[in-house]
């Protein structure tokens, strides 16, 4: 389904900040942001994961979807259009960007993260940093959801690589008590194992 939004200022004449989107940042020293666009209701759990990765060492940005009801998807705005200024700034700051993402395809891919991103040699090191968690890797068998577009906002840090992962709705669901915003405020195991294994990756 088509993005509703192509840029962050058509998005923002008709939607209101505070009511239908918030955005959070923090910008750290370091050289990586951990950036989820599509966080909040838009793709639940990716925004969670994304801030518990940053902590305090890396920079964290997150689009927020607060929607009450249905409407979060119409906040949707594909990784190569994506403009919001504060994450271009925050991703014009960092060396290499890591962005997490949400996708819905259940019955093909199960507990799956898909990996991608131009980022090959960092792309490795997180792949093999998740498979000793006994995590699921593969790469996403729509070309679209991989991530090698010079303008994928992964790609877009001042190194001109990164590295972008897609987490199945069966994953992320095995992440947190549920994927409703009350449930989200609970995580399990797994989402304590697949941050660490990030943390770990990119300390190096």
């Amino acid at each position: 389904m088509p993005d509703k939004y192509l840029s962050f200022n058509e998005l923002s004449r008709d939607e209101t900040s505070g009511m239908d989107f918030s955005i959070a940042v923090r910008q750290a020293r370091e050289s990586f942001a951990i950036v989820a666009p599509h966080g909040g209701k838009i793709e639940p759990g990716t925004s969670e994961i994304a801030d518990a990765i940053a902590a305090i060492e890396f920079s964290y940005y997150a689009f927020l979807g607060l929607k009450a009801t249905s409407g979060n998807a119409d906040l949707h705005i594909t990784s190569t259009r994506f403009d919001e200024p504060m994450c271009l700034t925050v991703i014009g700051r960092s060396n290499v960007v890591l962005t997490i993402h949400g996708e819905d395809s259940d019955a093909e891919g199960g507990a799956a993260v898909f990996l991608g991103g131009l980022d090959d040699m960092l792309g490795a090191r997180v792949g093999a940093a998740l498979e000793a968690k006994s995590f699921d890797v593969r790469q996403h068998p729509d070309p679209q959801l991989q991530g090698r577009e010079p303008k994928n906002l992964c790609n877009r840090g001042r190194s001109g690589k990164g590295v972008q992962l897609e987490l199945s709705r069966v994953l992320r669901k095995e992440m947190f008590v549920s994927l409703t915003p009350e449930g989200r405020e609970h995580t399990t195991p797994k989402f304590l194992d697949f941050v660490d294994a990030l943390r770990s990756a990119l300390k190096g």
